[in-house]
């Protein structure tokens, strides 16, 4: 029986580098890396340093972004924050108006920004048209109910047609920097 070479044998895997991939794969087949920054191409312009929150001072998140791991796949396409049934709903941003009106049995506003960024709001009543220019802060329409089973306001954001996390322009989530994990030559 003849063995091969010692630089041909399988080695067992371990350490850092290895444990860093596999947290890696799990975030990327989660979705979870994926659903933290703006997509590929986006430019500072594109990134926001930081909205303002489209409602009131007490931000409670009570469902997360959860990113599809395929674009049709389900997932939560947003974030959804408590807020109550008539309470104001702000612009996060500077923009147009790219939709107001009825989805399914929702009333929805959307939002175009610089950058290729819409985001959206339900459900919301609105007296604004398409086309209306938005100041960041702006009072854009009021809750209505219909989205939880307490009132909230669902907010999602899209980069070039990709759904991303509100919570990415709102100041949560920093940028991401990969660090070496051994000296350089």
């Amino acid at each position: 029986m003849s063995f091969p070479p010692s630089h041909a044998r399988p080695r067992r895997l371990s350490g850092p580098p290895v444990a860093l991939a596999l947290v890696a794969l799990l975030l990327v087949s989660s979705g979870t890396w994926l659903s933290g920054q703006p997509a590929a191409g986006a430019t500072a312009d594109s990134a926001s340093p930081q909205w303002v929150w489209p409602v009131g001072p007490d931000h409670v998140v009570v469902r997360p972004f959860i990113a599809p791991l395929t674009p049709f796949a389900s997932g939560h396409r947003g974030i959804d924050v408590a807020a109550a049934t008539g309470a104001p709903v702000l612009a996060p941003a500077d923009g147009v108006v790219h939709f107001a009106g009825e989805v399914v049995d929702r009333p929805v506003l959307s939002i175009r920004h610089p950058g290729g960024i819409i985001s959206s709001y339900e459900p919301v009543e609105s007296k604004l048209v398409v086309g209306e220019a938005v100041s960041g802060g702006e009072r854009v329409g009021a809750v209505v109910a219909g989205h939880c089973d307490q009132p909230c306001l669902h907010l999602g954001v899209r980069l070039h047609g990709r759904y991303v996390s509100p919570v990415y322009y709102l100041g949560g989530i920093p940028f991401s920097v990969l660090l070496p994990t051994r000296a350089l030559r």
